[in-house]
């Protein structure tokens, strides 16, 4: 009997079957609430079965419900709390017997999927204290009749879905204390009878869309303490009156459109510990009065239009620990007692104009763990500048005017992971002392006038992900310990004086994506080794003076998107299988010594006159080069009649498995083969008609290069306009081989077919002919998730937010996935590869050619298919798929996301016992590239960092589902929820 029926039944049996005389007058009202309340519960969903157990200890001898869990009553025995929180309940409020609770005094439904609108009903709750409906499904509007619980102390909407603007009688709750409606998607301006909630101590408002400017009616919450009306589109001023909220703990404005000055008597919130007014409009000086908020901690004004000097006075602020004044037009020095309060953490005062000398207090701040002053006209000696921070993380002083050496002293932050001095006037050599920072991740040195030779003890920073020591004097051979780099992702010793050979030890860096060593004095041979990268997508050698000829091995990089070989003296012919670099993008070739054919490729084919001018003898049908002479002619007949003649042997093999498949299974005539049918579509809402296969055929030119976006082990994708003017992506798959094409084809289209979920790829529609077969999908303008995180600004672009959503939809789409189709299916292949992006940023998971399609009562053992590293543990020894598989994999994905990289390294030390038990989590956790997350976004990544950990669990019954995963993202629920889980066996880690 399932739940809801078994509490159906028990309403009946309670409501019917049980003797009025057994009643007493006192208990009248509560038996009718027994009623009342059950009939309500038999409308909701209880996944979890928790209502189930809670209502059967009690049946049948139970009139009331004064004894069950999560609910308390009065003397008379009628109902007062009722607590229903994180019970995963679904299902709404339209049946709730709001009349029958008069008594009732607190409500929470919070952190479930109730959903649907708020009855206006609820305002006959007319002892409503206490009322929590946050983190639902929630939609619509919020009532007018909320203005008629006159008792009401705390309100919270939270995390909901409402919409329209908020009723002006929200303004008649005269007692309460603390309104929530954060995070929901309210319109209209903020009500100025807002201002008759005198009692108020807590307004969260923020993330919504909120327009107008901020009632003056505000500054008469005499006892506000914590106002919150971030990300919204709120404009106009900030009001003097937020000047009168004297115990004013916590006011934060920030991304907002905002102008006009910050208030000048803003000191008068001496109770302000948090002030966070960034990603604004704002304009004029910061206020001298400023000095005046003695329990300031953290001062946010980056990214406005702020103009003048920092005030001397902030360094007297004996308790600020957070400085963020970023990316405005400030000019000046900085204040000279700055620090002087010994608690100073982060500091950001990057892309200004300020001058002078750092204060002195600043070198012997030792509680510093991130400063960023780039982008301003700082100068001073660097050596005498800067102390020792033992707790330093991240500094970046690049773009300035700095002189002097950098001291052996920096060696001793042992805690750093970036260290940029990039821009500036720094001399002398590189200290050996900074290969001690086993931490770093980042070290920018560039455009400085550094001499001497590269320390060799920098191949012990084996965390290392990019060394930038470009645009300097370095000299010397490239030290081969490099190599040891493991993680390096870039590495720039262009613009220097470099000299021997490079080494081939750099060809172990197969983590590479940009390597430029040009504009030196490297000689010898390219080191073949070099064709190992490949993950490499910037390629720069020229100006040098390489010899020799152009490794064949460099044909390998198949990410290779730019190569510079230019000004070396190169020799011999250009590789033909450079013909195989379909995601070649441009190319240098020019001033060396080579000759022949070149390869036909878009990159080579298309160049410039410039890009391979200077040779000697380069010739083909580029339209700088002249066509090839019967000099030519041996190796024209190797090139031209060779692949002819596989081409046929392949071709007729095709044509003789094609021709047997037409017979032995589709039957066609030769009549209809010459003429290929529509084929099948499962939308045409952006077709007009049915689309036929020599459409596909004409949009791609016959499946030219020139439109391939992408190649995988299953096919080749292309990028094709149709006639309708809609982009649309289509896949062509592999001839090669009967059983495999047919397997992979067949794969995708059984698995898209069951598919209709807004985080998987659409299926538009598939051919399956003897010439070509293929899928066409919708087009995801951004590409894959991992070109994106491979690329330095686009990754600078995928903000935290936008991180946790493409987390989430993967989530989700796996869900629907595993949960929500039948029979279910697994991917087996979830990498950041095969997660595309639309131009929101929202994902969907793609390349199905993997997927498995379960059957319940079968064992449903299978060969090993995924991507190395990706792929669940258990494979590799039972063989047996099950949809934990494709749990592994998201936590993985997931990991990667948040690392911004593979995180092979962090997979391993989240994964220690030790360290797990005693909560102690990695430091480089999180992308470089970015901000570190605060505030919520920092419970939010927290959150889907402790579920990555639970999905990688190498026993897959201690993973969760990912309707789990799924509903907690969703839910984003706290720690506490995650331990509540993990003791229910759901995460064990």
């Amino acid at each position: 009997m399932g739940a809801s029926t078994f509490q159906k039944f028990l309403l009946i049996t309670l409501v019917v079957f049980v003797s009025p005389s057994k009643f007493v007058a006192s208990a009248t009202v509560s038996t009718d609430e027994v009623g009342a309340l059950l009939q309500w519960i038999s409308s909701l969903q209880d996944p979890q079965s928790n209502l189930t157990s809670w209502f059967s200890q009690h049946f049948p001898n139970e009139t009331s419900t004064c004894t069950w869990s999560a609910i308390s009553c009065n003397s008379a025995n009628s109902v007062t709390t009722i607590n229903l929180t994180k019970l995963g309940l679904l299902g709404t409020l339209n049946e709730f017997p709001f009349s029958s609770f008069p008594n009732l005094e607190h409500f929470d439904l919070s952190m479930n999927s109730i959903f649907g609108t708020i009855p206006t009903e609820i305002s006959k709750l007319s002892k409503l204290v206490y009322l929590d409906l946050s983190t639902n499904r929630l939609n619509g509007s919020v009532p007018a009749s909320f203005g008629n619980l006159s008792s009401l102390a705390y309100l919270n909407l939270g995390r909901n879905f409402l919409t329209s603007s908020i009723p002006s009688e929200i303004g008649n709750l005269s007692k309460l204390v603390e309104l929530y409606l954060n995070t929901n998607n309210l319109t209209g301006q903020i009500p100025q009878t807002f201002g008759n909630l005198r009692k108020l101590k807590v307004l969260y408002m923020f993330e919504n869309i909120f327009v107008g400017s901020i009632p003056l009616e505000i500054g008469k919450l005499a006892f506000l303490r914590s106002l919150s009306l971030h990300k919204n589109n709120i404009s106009g001023s900030i009001p003097d009156s937020i000047c009168d909220l004297r115990h004013l703990t916590s006011l934060e404005l920030y991304r907002n459109n905002l102008s006009g000055q910050i208030p000048e008597n803003i000191g008068s919130l001496k109770s302000l510990v948090v002030l966070n007014a960034c990603e604004n409009q704002l304009t004029g000086p910061i206020p001298m009065s400023i000095g005046n908020l003695s329990k300031l901690q953290v001062l946010y004004i980056r990214d406005n239009k702020l103009s003048g000097s920092i005030p001397e006075v902030i360094g007297d602020l004996m308790n600020l620990a957070v400085i963020r004044v970023a990316r405005n037009n400030l000019t000046g020095h900085l204040p000279q007692n700055l620090c002087k309060g010994g608690v100073l953490v982060n500091f950001t005062a990057n892309g200004n104009r300020l001058i002078g000398r750092m204060p002195e207090n600043l070198r012997n701040c030792t509680t510093l763990y991130r400063v960023r002053l780039d982008g301003n006209q700082f100068t001073g000696n660097i050596s005498e500048d800067f102390g020792v921070y033992p707790n330093l993380d991240y500094i970046k002083l690049s773009d300035n005017n700095f002189y002097g050496e950098i001291s052996e002293k920096w060696g001793k932050s042992l805690q750093l992971t970036n260290l940029e001095i990039a821009g500036n006037n720094i001399t002398g050599s590189i200290p050996p002392e900074i290969g001690n920072l086993s931490q770093l991740h980042l070290l920018n040195l560039s455009s400085n006038h550094l001499v001497g030779t590269i320390p060799v003890g920098l191949g012990k920073l084996t965390s290392l992900i990019q060394l930038i020591l470009n645009d300097n004097q370095l000299s010397g051979a490239i030290p081969q310990e490099l190599g040891s780099l493991t993680d390096l992702e870039l590495l720039d010793l262009s613009e220097n004086n470099l000299s021997q050979s490079i080494p081939s030890s750099l060809g172990n860096l197969v983590k590479m994506h940009y390597l430029n060593l040009s504009n030196n004095k490297l000689s010898h041979a390219t080191p073949s080794k070099l064709g190992q990268l490949k993950q490499l997508s910037v390629l720069d050698l020229s100006h040098n003076s390489l010899s020799q000829e152009i490794p064949t091995e460099l044909s390998n990089l198949e990410s290779l998107l730019t190569m510079n070989l230019s000004h070396n003296n190169l020799s011999g012919v250009v590789p033909k299988t450079f013909d195989h670099l379909r995601g070649l993008e441009f190319v240098d070739i020019s001033y060396n010594r080579l000759s022949g054919l070149i390869p036909e490729n878009k990159a080579f084919q298309e160049a410039p006159i410039e890009a391979l001018q200077g040779n000697q003898g380069l010739c083909g049908n580029a339209t700088a080069l002249q066509p090839c002479s019967k000099t030519h002619g041996k190796m024209k007949l190797v090139y031209l009649v060779f692949p002819p003649v596989v081409g046929v042997l392949v071709l007729l093999f095709c044509g003789v498995f094609f021709t047997y498949r037409k017979k032995k299974r589709c039957q066609q005539t030769d009549e209809e083969a010459m003429q290929p049918k529509e084929f099948e579509l499962r939308s045409v809402s952006i077709f007009e008609g049915k689309l036929l296969y020599e459409e596909i055929v004409k949009a791609t030119e016959d499946f030219n290069d020139a439109y391939c976006i992408g190649k995988g082990g299953v096919g080749t994708v292309y990028k094709a306009k149709l006639p309708s003017d809609e982009l649309v992506a289509v896949k062509k798959l592999h001839c090669d081989g009967v059983r495999s094409f047919e397997k992979e084809f067949l794969n995708e289209v059984m698995a898209l077919t069951e598919i209709r979920h807004r985080n998987v790829v659409k299926l538009y529609g598939f051919c399956s002919h003897s010439r070509h077969s293929f899928l066409v999908y919708e087009y995801l303008g951004r590409g894959s998730l991992f070109s994106i995180l491979c690329n330095e600004e686009a990754a600078k672009q995928l903000d935290w937010s936008k991180r946790v959503n493409i987390i989430k939809g993967v989530a989700d789409g796996l869900s629907y996935m595993h949960s929500d189709v039948s029979p279910p299916i697994v991917h087996r292949d979830i990498t950041s590869k095969n997660i595309l992006l639309d131009a929101e940023y929202e994902a969907c998971i793609s390349d199905f050619g993997t997927a498995k399609l379960l059957e319940i009562d079968a064992s449903n053992w299978t060969a090993v298919a995924g991507t190395f590293g990706y792929v669940a543990p258990e494979l590799a020894y039972t063989l047996k798929v099950t949809a934990k598989c494709d749990v592994y994999s998201f936590g993985v994905l997931a990991l990667e996301v948040m690392n911004g990289k593979y995180p092979s390294d962090l997979i391993r030390s989240l994964l220690s016992p030790a360290a797990i038990r005693e909560g102690n989590l990695p430091e480089d956790v999180w992308d470089g590239r970015l901000e570190p997350p605060m505030g919520k976004t920092l419970e939010e990544l927290v959150t889907v960092l402790m579920l990555s950990v639970a999905c990688l669990h190498p026993n897959p019954q201690f993973r969760p589902t990912m309707y789990d995963v799924s509903q907690i993202i969703t839910m984003q629920i706290s720690q506490t929820d995650l331990d509540k889980y993990k003791t229910q066996s759901v995460f064990v880690i």
